[in-house]
């Protein structure tokens, strides 16, 4: 049966959705509403004061027709981070998981086969109707999971030029971890600006030459048999896609080097030959193709072992490979 893919990544939704609300200091039990529309008050904590988070990770149909999600429970896990880290309730596990099956199972219809999948998007919000809490939590709170089917997000041969910025920051250093809102739209104006000016795709952010990450993306430097990555620290956000990517490597017989490293450096590495690549949920890698820095655009040579380290990771997702960390949940 052929399942059709909408044409613009993550615009369309399964019919419904749970929502799990955190009311009178307790979770309550699980309901199905509308994925179309969420009624919130207009005083509410996260409209005004981004007491929001949210999370992104796939569901896959493979090759045997079975249906599993990746690692889901890395991906509640961060939430759970984040939610400290933003002082929101903090959903509870077992809850979450069950709502995320759940969810994969009533939409198991609309999954497409290979290369696409079925995006999932949990979000956690706060509720409460008070204006005059700018100096205080949410007490209250929503967490609700859209299911949107998506077709390949990586486009190969698809050119991925980056501007390296080294002035301006993508977030709060302090905030870098939490993957909310409010550090997508703090990257926007630099983002945007590199599109206009290089026709760049991304930002890399390196203040003060510190190599960190894009504005979306995790970022890495395969250089030779080495991928060197900055260490996890609270500036940047600490991707499952990233540490499953790291994993499989180092299993292909790559060094892995979670170290600071300069833009010098970066510069260095590309120009005798090193390869580059984003990581994240949606691509699981993007290998660039060039960097502009300091009004250059330096040219990336080969994309070759990227591309070799997505294909193992994906053959994982899809079944082609057998899954000998243990990262697929099977849903049916």
């Amino acid at each position: 049966m052929s399942r059709p893919v909408p044409a613009v990544f993550g615009s369309v939704f399964h019919a419904q959705m749970p929502v799990i609300a955190f009311q009178d200091g307790a979770w309550q039990p699980v309901r199905w509403q509308s994925s179309q529309d969420l009624t919130l008050p207009a005083g509410a904590h996260a409209l005004h004061y981004g007491s929001e988070c949210f999370e992104g990770l796939k569901a896959f149909r493979q090759a045997n027709g079975k249906i599993v999600m990746f690692r889901p429970t890395e991906n509640i896990k961060r939430m759970q981070q984040s939610a400290e880290i933003l002082s929101l309730p903090k959903p509870e596990t077992e809850p979450f998981l069950a709502a995320l099956v759940e969810l994969v199972k009533r939409a198991a219809d609309e999954i497409p086969d290979a290369p696409a999948s079925l995006y999932l998007r949990p979000t956690l919000i706060g509720t409460d109707p008070v204006i005059g809490k700018a100096g205080a939590p949410s007490e209250t709170a929503l967490l609700y999971i859209l299911a949107s089917p998506v077709g390949d997000y990586f486009k190969a041969g698809s050119p991925v030029k980056i501007l390296v910025e080294t002035e301006h920051i993508r977030c709060a250093p302090h905030m870098g971890r939490v993957k909310c809102g409010g550090n997508y739209a703090s990257a926007m104006p630099w983002i945007l600006k590199a599109k206009a000016e290089h026709g760049a795709s991304q930002v890399l952010f390196c203040p003060n030459g510190d190599v960190q990450e894009t504005g979306a993306s995790n970022f890495m430097v395969i250089n030779g048999d080495e991928i060197v990555t900055k260490p996890l620290t609270d500036e940047f956000l600490h991707g499952v896609t990233r540490q499953s990517v790291l994993t499989v490597a180092a299993d292909l017989g790559y060094r892995i080097s979670e170290r600071n490293f300069t833009v010098d450096e970066l510069k260095a590495m590309v120009e005798n030959g090193a390869e580059a690549i984003l990581t994240g949920t949606a691509a699981v890698i993007s290998p660039i193709t060039s960097f502009v820095i300091d009004g250059k655009e330096i040219e990336v040579k080969s994309q070759e072992r990227g591309y070799a380290i997505r294909k193992a990771v994906t053959d994982i997702q899809f079944g082609l490979a057998e899954d000998k960390y243990g990262w697929l949940v099977e849903v049916c």
